[in-house]
């Protein structure tokens, strides 16, 4: 990987920069609410079948689409449609929107752990979406996800 590639435009990225660019907290893999009459986004608590809330990392991730085929393949393309539905702490909407990555980033701090030690994580508190029926997410929806 090239130096410091990360403060490259998202387009120019190499695969395996892109894979790497991602700071590994889960909140991508959080089921939302989308409010259709308002259009608003809630964040829920609920994460995807195949998040491990340990290690904020999904348990399947390279065959993903054959247990969650609507999951989102995030490319720059589709950023440009979605980063709205990314939390705020998101290295790819960060970068999208021409913004720094966060100092606890891996690739600035060099190290995956410092963005659980930030508190910047979903560790330890999500609950899968086996446990919990999409008619109750409401009571799991979170205020703030920054």
């Amino acid at each position: 990987m090239r130096d410091r590639f990360w403060e490259l435009p998202l387009p120019r990225l190499q695969p395996d920069e892109w894979e790497a660019l991602c700071d590994g907290c889960g909140k991508c893999c959080l089921n939302k609410i989308e409010y259709e009459d308002t259009n608003e986004l809630a964040f829920t608590r609920v994460a995807c079948r195949l998040l491990d809330g340990e290690k904020c990392q999904c348990s399947s991730y390279a065959n993903r689409h054959d247990f969650v085929p609507d999951c989102v393949v995030l490319t720059p393309k589709k950023l440009a449609e979605i980063a709205w539905w990314l939390p705020a702490t998101c290295a790819y909407r960060l970068r999208h929107e021409g913004r720094p990555l966060y100092k606890w980033h891996h690739l600035i701090s060099g190290d995956r752990e410092t963005v659980h030690r930030a508190g910047a994580s979903v560790r330890g508190w999500t609950v899968s979406e086996i446990e919990i029926s999409e008619d109750d997410w409401d009571d799991y929806i979170i205020e703030d996800l920054s």
